[in-house]
């Protein structure tokens, strides 16, 4: 296989031609495609479409998949469904059913898992079925921001603890949204506000919309902080806007890159998209204990 890379943005995102991700790939191709990840944080792979069966797989290749919980429709199943379709009848989902107010929250900048104790390396993600207008997917590199924050908000974020809370990025759009069982299911977890790329060293900030507060500071205080540092990162020198194409499939590193869904008429067209979750390195200093201050 010959492998093309062309970049896509300033500083990350990546299109990636001439290997068939459908296919069993060869040793090189694959240390170039993991390579490209690590470089480039957001890999574009253009179609033909992959089926559930051939995701799967090369998701595989980069680590030990998540299995879907909560009330995704594809809940026990790798994949997150991500769609205004029913996954049993087909049809379209109703704007107030709350299947469609929790998808909601994927319109804020987040980290896909960064409210699990281990949080996921990467997010893979497929077009199957896509609307003629709106519905694209927005990425924003945070290792591409960080070197231009301010020394002063640098300092200030070395050291700080996040809490990530599931509940927190739904009660955005819904105060309380999660019932107590819901709640249960996913505890608040601890995360370094700021991670170091194990293979390059290259910094960024762990934020989005499940980091809650932070330890050490007042609520509203660590609020006031995580936004002050999300808006920085999320200007548009920093981002990516991804408009699909049926049969796309898009990889990006959630340990430094936020994303987040933008809308389109979930009452006239219909979408589906298939996401597999690669999750990450319990050794990942990131990944702290329980008990840990």
């Amino acid at each position: 296989m010959s492998l093309t890379v062309s970049r896509l943005a300033a500083g990350f995102a990546a299109r990636i031609e001439g290997v068939d991700i459908r296919q069993p790939i060869d040793g090189p191709t694959w240390t170039a495609v993991r390579a490209a990840l690590d470089e480039h944080s957001v890999l574009v792979f253009p179609g033909p479409p992959l089926d559930d069966e051939q995701q799967i797989a090369f998701s595989r290749r980069f680590g030990a998949l998540e299995v879907t919980r909560s009330m995704n429709p594809a809940a026990g199943t790798p994949f997150a469904r991500q769609s205004n379709l029913d996954i049993t009848t087909g049809d379209v989902i109703p704007a107030e059913d709350r299947r469609m107010v929790y998808q909601i929250a994927n319109m804020l900048w987040h980290s896909d898992s960064s409210f699990k104790a281990v949080p996921s390396l990467c997010s893979l993600l497929s077009a199957r079925v896509i609307p003629p207008e709106g519905g694209a997917t927005e990425f924003a590199s945070v290792r591409c921001a960080y070197p231009s924050l301010p020394e002063a908000l640098k300092a200030r974020a070395e050291g700080l603890v996040v809490v990530h809370d599931f509940a927190w990025s739904r009660d955005q759009v819904r105060p309380g949204f999660f019932t107590h069982q819901e709640r249960a299911a996913y505890p608040p977890v601890r995360h370094p506000l700021v991670r170091v790329n194990p293979v390059n060293g290259r910094k960024s900030l762990f934020l989005g919309a499940h980091a809650s507060h932070i330890e050490g500071l007042s609520v509203e205080e660590g609020r006031a902080l995580l936004k002050t540092l999300l808006d920085h990162v999320t200007q548009p020198q920093f981002c990516y806007r991804h408009e699909w194409t049926e049969g796309d499939l898009v990889i990006w590193d959630n340990r430094c890159v936020l994303h987040r869904a933008t809308p389109y008429d979930t009452t006239r067209h219909k979408r589906l998209m298939q996401r597999t979750t690669v999750s990450g390195d319990p050794a990942d200093p990131a990944v702290l204990p329980v008990g840990a201050r």
